[in-house]
């Protein structure tokens, strides 16, 4: 089996977004109003594009959601008493709704989402930190740091990193699906990037431990498929790498953003994608348009 890595970074200063993903019942609040995070003391959590690609939603920790361009409110957690931050937020296929996860692996559906169930009021080993929706928006999975995998709906379980993460490769970060209920691909703070769910094939090399990162990777988004396989993640510093055939728009890294970046997600054209800072700043390359922070 060849396995061909191809990395680039690079600086280009523009703005964007992330995100990041939970669990627990589906709750519906007031429409958030998109002000800066600072006067609010919230700190940005993660970020999700509309199916168009020209709008995105913006979730804070503490559980509210802002909107900008296309993207509709359909409602926050603000005001909810929460077990865990919240961590991620991801659409659902029509962008008539979206799922937002905590760490303790609450899930909470808003929209025209459906709750297929959450690791909320279970023990967990580690605090969730990803979630990725399948293909038709019928299920969800989460992934926690210690490598757990924890399937809902028509999600297909394929497997976890719990007791296999490499020697020096960190805690896992992320997670992000393939199109279809089946595979999905890890990223660790170190780089290190498991597929699961296919037989054979040619995989991207982990990052190399030999070239020390100026942040931890903290987030994942896929480019491709089976046959085309691509994918990005994001280190803490704003640089952004590229892994099989994805394409690199640009990224942060050495242009010293003021809050260290926390997620990251891609248009739908795939051609693009958003960073966002813990402040809420956003960072948009390739052909995501900038249309707003909460910075």
């Amino acid at each position: 089996m060849v396995m061909v890595m191809v990395v680039r970074r690079s600086v280009l200063a523009v703005l964007s977004a992330v995100i990041v993903v939970l669990a627990v019942p589906a709750m519906v609040a007031d429409q958030a109003v998109a002000a800066p995070l600072s006067s609010s003391n919230e700190v940005a959590a993660a970020i999700a594009s509309t199916p168009s690609g020209r709008g995105y939603w913006i979730a804070t920790a503490q559980g509210n959601v802002l909107t900008y361009g296309d993207a509709a409110s359909f409602g926050t957690l603000t005001g909810a008493a929460l077990n865990g931050p919240v961590v991620a937020i991801v659409a659902s296929p029509d962008g008539g709704g979206y799922w937002l996860t905590a760490a303790d692996g609450g899930v909470f559906a808003f929209g025209d989402t459906g709750f297929h169930g959450s690791m909320g009021g279970r023990h967990l080993n580690a605090p969730v930190v990803g979630m990725a929706v399948t293909y038709d928006g019928g299920g969800y999975w989460l992934t926690a740091a210690d490598g757990g995998v924890f399937v809902f709906g028509d999600a297909i379980y394929s497997g976890s990193l719990v007791g296999a993460i490499p020697q020096g490769y960190g805690r896992v970060t992320g997670i992000a699906p393939f199109p279809d209920n089946q595979h999905y691909v890890l990223t660790t703070a170190g780089g290190y990037l498991p597929v699961f769910g296919f037989t054979g094939g040619s995989w991207p090399s982990p990052w190399p431990q030999s070239s020390p990162l100026n942040g931890p990777m903290i987030a994942i988004t896929n480019w491709g498929d089976s046959t085309n396989v691509g994918y990005w993640t994001a280190g803490s510093d704003g640089g952004v790498f590229t892994f099989g055939i994805a394409p690199f728009y640009g990224s942060m890294g050495n242009a010293h953003p003021n809050a260290p970046i926390v997620a990251m997600t891609a248009t739908p054209s795939h051609h693009g994608y958003w960073l966002i800072g813990r402040d809420g700043g956003v960072f948009a390359f390739g052909d995501a348009p900038f249309l707003g922070s909460a910075a």
